[in-house]
């Protein structure tokens, strides 16, 4: 038998499609940065020193003292806003969660350091005082820029050493030269989601406005 003719004017029979691969599994619900990314890498380190004003010199200097914390200019490369440790870490869990993710962030003297971009510092307050939740948001400390913060070492101490006992350590570590780094609207929607939350597991809402106890309750099913 002849193999069939097409004709001109017939569309031409599709290949044959080629077999899907596997389906990955899905992403973890914090990134592995979370878990174990407490290490600067060598991008990581030329991001961090190039904001300051002697990038190669900052760069180098660091890199012979590797165990030692670093004070770092804020409002070129970065912004920093420094929170709470407990309302912090709800905002990571938000921001990995639900929202885009987070840049680096580093744990100092206990407080939570969120590495964001630049223009932050300066717009966070004025977002929040505006949020009808603000009241719940415990209140950041912003450096932008002409404020300076001090930036844990690029190389994490001995496993030994209790994470209590040290001055500041990296949770998300910077690990490229040009790291994706939230804005305040990302921080403010983290900030208040979280603000929400803890509002609504701490109260309990009633329809019925709460009661008075010096007011005389009457049992009005005896009145005559």
């Amino acid at each position: 038998m002849s193999a069939r003719q097409t004709h001109p004017s017939e569309p031409a029979p599709a290949p044959a499609s080629r077999p899907k691969p596997p389906a990955t599994t899905a992403a973890p619900a914090h990134p592995p940065a979370l878990d174990h990314a407490t290490v600067v890498t060598a991008d990581g380190a030329s991001w961090l020193a190039s904001a300051s004003t002697h990038p190669r010199s900052t760069l180098a200097l660091w890199e012979s003292h590797p165990q030692a914390p670093l004070v770092l200019p804020c409002g070129s490369a970065f912004d920093v806003v420094s929170v709470d440790a407990v309302f912090g870490r709800r905002i990571l869990d938000r921001l990995w969660e639900e929202g885009p993710g987070s840049g680096p962030v580093a744990a100092h003297r206990g407080r939570m350091l969120i590495f964001a971009a630049p223009g932050t510092a300066h717009r966070l307050p004025s977002l929040l005082a505006w949020e009808e939740w603000s009241p719940a948001v415990p209140a950041p400390l912003c450096h932008g820029a002409g404020d300076a913060v001090t930036v844990p070492p690029l190389v994490a101490p001995d496993e030994d050493v209790p994470a209590e006992r040290l001055g500041s350590r990296w949770l998300v570590a910077p690990d490229t030269r040009d790291p994706w780094l939230p804005g305040p609207e990302a921080l403010l929607w983290a900030s208040v989601r979280v603000a929400r939350a803890m509002a609504g597991a701490a109260v309990r809402v009633s329809i019925f406005p709460p009661a008075d106890r010096d007011v005389k309750v009457y049992d009005v099913s005896r009145r005559r």
